[in-house]
């Protein structure tokens, strides 16, 4: 059965719909604008609209306030008044939803194997350079030839310990692998175990096919707690580039479809380029020029379409821009560039458009059903069915009760892998070691030499104290005194 146009936006009460068109979906999308322009209600329609025709969707709750997507609307005045002025009834409905979090705290644990991740995005997870991450090629490298299994960051460390007690043996065949350069990532992976990283990798690993699910022939929403996780940044990218990258090589070819089999909405979309090396950013750029045959579509969030490279942000035919303001000459380039990247319409001024546009409003301009981009229309984003306001802890608890993948994740799994193999190893070697040499006990001193001892000790403490005393009020000083100077 052909599934219809999804009405997103209306510019007035007697005006047509403005629609999305399933068979487009997955050519990706732009949603942008401002803080408070209205981003969040636009993500929460398509969504919807989405799950309405039973297309599951993926979506980061960074600000804590999506849950309630799982209950009905309730009364509001502010959407009463946009569906009145649209003339379009309001009407009230959840979505199927089930809850992530990579922490295990707001929804089901979120898990990948370091193995999984790769070199690659573990280097950017863990801001290496191009040296300390040639080092972790090695270390992979080291780890599928010998067996070694890696799963969580207890692998990586004894690997990495295993590297360094070894790096004249590997150099031969791996390159060198300097104690600096392991140093350099053991100190990274104290910072991302500081930041939860420790609770992400491991097992039992998500199976991304859970995040295809349908219920009751509507399309199931996947909510990820992000708000805690949007305190590491790099974390919160590199986690959800890699979900896109996993959606890629585990997905088979499906071409053009009739609708999408799932759409992901990447959320503060700049955080994922921000200081990127070219070599990420390209690819990011297969990744997502490739996963549209796989019938997913991607759909960046962001403030400014500037934070979105060139090279994507002419892959996103579908575009929704809320309210932009020109206070910089940064903010004054971003109109511009948000403008001309619409197709024009000759009725309106889009440049001059998006720095009047009220909360809730947007320029919108959606592919047709030959793959062109429409004129751009200023118009008001439909009203949500579902609930503003965020749900209870308790509430949340029963929906993550209720969930089909309730259970499968929240018990930890952790299996034979490197960290053991190479202890086991090294137990072994010990065993093995021929006792140390009996050592020859030194002779008692005599008395005078206890006295002189004695002497020498307490002089050295006395000038030792004496001079540690001169440094401290020295440094200690100079800390208070130079604040007391300045006050």
């Amino acid at each position: 059965m052909p599934v219809g146009p999804l009405p997103v936006a209306r510019a007035g009460k007697d005006e047509p719909d403005i629609s999305l068109l399933p068979s487009m979906a997955n050519r990706h999308g732009l949603v942008a604008g401002a803080t408070g322009t209205g981003k969040t209600v636009t993500l929460r329609v398509l969504a919807e609209r989405f799950s309405g025709i039973g297309v599951p969707v993926f979506m980061a709750d960074v600000k804590g306030d999506l849950s309630g997507m799982a209950r009905p609307g309730t009364p509001n005045p502010k959407l009463e008044e946009r569906a009145r002025l649209l003339g379009v009834p309001l009407d009230a409905a959840a979505v199927p939803v089930v809850f992530w979090d990579v922490f295990g705290e707001q929804g089901h644990p979120v898990r990948a194997t370091v193995s999984e991740m790769g070199p690659i995005l573990l280097g950017r997870m863990l801001d290496l350079n191009d040296v300390q991450e040639g080092v972790l090629n090695v270390l992979f490298k080291v780890a599928d030839e010998r067996g070694l299994l890696l799963l969580d960051l207890k692998d990586l460390r004894s690997t990495l310990q295993f590297l360094a007690e070894n790096a004249a043996e590997l150099q031969k065949g791996y390159g060198n692998v300097s104690p600096a350069s392991v140093g350099a990532i053991q100190r990274a992976l104290l910072v991302l175990e500081q930041q939860g990283g420790e609770r992400f990798f491991g097992e039992p690993a998500l199976n991304l096919h859970d995040f295809l699910q349908t219920a009751g022939g509507r399309g199931v929403v996947n909510i990820l707690a992000a708000d805690k996780l949007l305190q590491s940044p790099r974390l919160y990218a590199t986690f959800l580039l890699w979900l896109l990258s996993e959606l890629y090589e585990s997905l088979p070819e499906v071409g053009d479809p009739e609708k999408p089999r799932l759409v992901f909405f990447f959320d503060e979309a700049h955080l994922l380029f921000d200081d990127a090396p070219r070599a990420l950013l390209d690819k990011v750029e297969q990744v997502i020029r490739l996963v549209r045959s796989k019938g997913v579509g991607v759909y960046f969030v962001t403030q400014n379409p500037l934070d979105v490279p060139e090279t994507v942000l002419g892959q996103l035919g579908n575009r929704v821009q809320h309210a932009l303001r020109a206070f910089t000459p940064r903010d004054q380039r971003a109109v511009k560039t948000a403008a001309e990247t619409f197709r024009q319409n000759p009725k309106l001024d889009a440049e001059k458009v998006i720095t009047e546009l009220g909360v809730g409003e947007a320029l919108v301009s959606f592919l047709d059903g030959k793959g062109t981009p429409t004129v751009v229309e200023r118009a008001f984003v439909y009203p949500p069915c579902s609930r503003l306001a965020p749900l209870s802890s308790e509430e949340r608890e029963e929906v993550v009760r209720a969930s089909p993948a309730y259970g499968a994740y929240e018990k930890v799994v952790d299996r034979e892998s490197a960290h053991e193999i190479l202890q086991a190893r090294a137990q072994e070697m010990a065993a093995q070691a021929p006792p140390p040499a009996q050592r020859t006990r030194p002779a008692p001193p005599s008395q005078t030499e206890k006295i002189l001892h004695a002497a020498m000790t307490s002089a050295a403490r006395t000038v030792g104290t004496t001079v540690t005393r001169e440094l401290l009020r020295g440094v200690l000083g100079g800390l208070f005194g130079g604040r007391g100077r300045r006050r």
